[in-house]
Formats: C-alpha cells, structure tokens, sequence
C-alpha cells in the first residue's frame, strides 16, 4: 500500500470543505490596503478557538485594515494543503508531523510560531478490558489514528522503541469522530488520539473505559506549529505580528484563567468544563518563535516517515522559512 500523501485526495478534500479558492492579492508595501485574512484551524487549536469567541483578533487587525474570514478543518493535512494551494493565508496551529509531510510534498509554507512541547497531551489507548498490556502487544493488531496528525509519529516511535515497526500492524486511517465510534464498537484493538478528543474519551461515558497505554512522555515531544504561506508572510509581516502577539497573549491567560477558558471553550467544544481543564493542563500553550535550533525532532520525524516509506522523499527540515516577529 502507497502510504504517501496524495495530493488529489487532498484537493478533494478541500472541495468538500468548501474552502473559497480565490487567492487574496497582496503586494508588497500594502499594509494599508484593505485585506481578507483567511484563517484555517481545527477543533483542537485552542488558542485560536479563545481569540474566535472573544472577536480579539478582528479588534486588533483592524487598524491594519484586515478583516478576517475563518475555516474549519477536521484535520492538519488538508488545512497546510490549503495553505499552499493559496486557499488559506495563516493556518493556527498543526501537529509537528503535518509540516513534515507538507514539505515533503514541496509546500511554500513560512513558521510563524510553535508552541512548546505538550507530550501528554496525545496518547495509545485501548479498552479497559483489552488484553493488550504493553506497546508489544500491539503486534497484527489493528490501531486507528489521523493519517500525519501528531499521533502518526507517536505511534511509530512508540513501535519503534518496543521492537517493532509500522509494518507489523495494521494502520486504520481515521478522523478523530470515526476513530472513536471505531474504537467504542470494537472495530480497531487500539486507538491513537490527542486532546480535547483524548479527554473526551476518558471522561465521558461511553461503552468502554479507556486505558493509556502509553503517552507521548519521553517519546513524542508534540510541539504545535503555526504556519503562513511565504507569499503573505512576505507581503503582510504586520498582519502576522498582530496575531503572534495575541497567539502569545492567549496562551498565558489560558494558563493563568484555567476555570475561566474552561468555561469560554465549553460551548466551542461541546464538552464539559471540568474536562477541558485536564485537556489545558496538559497543553503547554506556551508560544515561542521557531528557530532553527528547536527543528531537531522535526528532522528525526521526518526521518522516521521515510524509514516507514511514508513520505515520497528525504527532506531537510532546516530547509524552511522562519518568521522573526520581533523584526
């Protein structure tokens, strides 16, 4: 089975989405012209999710003369797809496996921020009843996770460290909705997930308990990573300083205002306050620049993809724009 991207089933998925495919003209000094922002996130982009609901990111790129228009994705793939395909101009954040696959598929992406390491925050689980113990057992058993989500790389570091390879189980690509119906019915013997979604898991009733098999502790560091098209990275830096600094802003209130930002993202989640304070109690939040030096992991992700003949070529995870939002 070819296991690389492709780039048609990912265009497909975009016309699903129904993402505009307009691309927003930009040229350089145009920092007064009026401009559409078009910004792509998931359920999972917390502090993206915050600026949403408190309209703070319109307030302040207003002076800027940017307005700005939003776009769900169920998952990073397509939203960095998006990206380069100039559907999107900013995307919040992804797990540090999609620019990895992205890159290798010859995205013009620029970093913009990362977020720092939240390896609790994604973990194995199986059933509570499951007679699988150890990461071991999960050899010709059938696992279900996000195809290039955080959790791909964990599953495969994980594997790695016990023995075994991606080869010696059988992969179940599925969003996070269809891998938990899966994984309730007894359709895949483990399931690989990150947080709010994880949480949910474990706190909500549904027909089986969870047990953490392993997390990302020690193994998978899962940093977040927001990204720009170079095009208007370079054409609307301002813009993206503006969201950085409430990027950073956000992500230290969140951690401050645990109760508070529970209760804001309750209704954006569906799920229950208590629920989300475990879900930011295990995300660091903490928004930083990208430099070059914190790209090392991104290089043994990358590396660890090729090995599995996951990704279609080697790719040097250096070779990337790097936005400087004190420039």
């Amino acid at each position: 089975m070819n296991h690389a991207i492709s780039r048609r089933t990912a265009i497909a998925t975009l016309g699903a989405l129904g993402v505009a495919g307009a691309g927003t003209v930009l040229a350089q000094g145009s920092a007064t012209r009026p401009v559409t922002v078009r910004l792509g996130y998931q359920k999972s982009s917390t502090l993206i999710a915050v600026l949403k609901v408190q309209g703070t990111l319109e307030k302040q790129l207003a002076p800027l003369n940017a307005m700005l228009s939003w776009h769900e994705f169920t998952s990073g793939l397509p939203l960095l797809e998006a990206l380069n395909l100039d559907n999107l101009d900013i995307s919040a954040d992804v797990a540090d496996t999609v620019p990895v696959f992205a890159q290798a598929a010859g995205a013009d992406l620029t970093f913009v921020a990362q977020e720092a390491p939240s390896p609790a925050a994604q973990a194995i689980v199986v059933r509570e009843d499951s007679s699988i113990r150890s990461v071991a057992d999960l050899k010709g058993k059938k696992i279900g996770f996000a195809k290039a989500a955080g959790v791909h790389y964990l599953l495969i570091a994980a594997l790695d460290k016990a023995g075994l390879s991606f080869k010696d189980i059988e992969p179940a690509y599925l969003t996070p909705a269809d891998g938990r119906a899966a994984f309730e019915k007894g359709a895949i013997d483990a399931w690989v997930v990150w947080d709010p979604f994880l949480s949910a898991a474990q706190r909500q009733p549904g027909q089986s308990k969870v047990r953490v098999l392993a997390d990302g502790t020690g193994i998978a560091s899962y940093q977040r990573y927001y990204l720009a098209g170079s095009k208007f990275a370079k054409a609307r830096p301002d813009v993206l300083r503006v969201v950085y600094a409430q990027l950073e802003k956000t992500g230290q209130w969140v951690k401050q205002n645990p109760k508070e930002a529970a209760v804001l993202l309750a209704p954006v989640w569906g799920l229950d306050a208590a629920t989300i304070e475990q879900v930011n109690s295990r995300r660091s939040y903490a928004v930083r620049p990208v430099v070059a030096e914190g790209l090392a992991e991104q290089q043994r992700i990358a590396n660890a993809f090729f090995a599995e003949k996951l990704l279609p070529r080697k790719i040097d995870a250096l070779n990337v724009a790097l936005f400087k939002p004190g420039a």
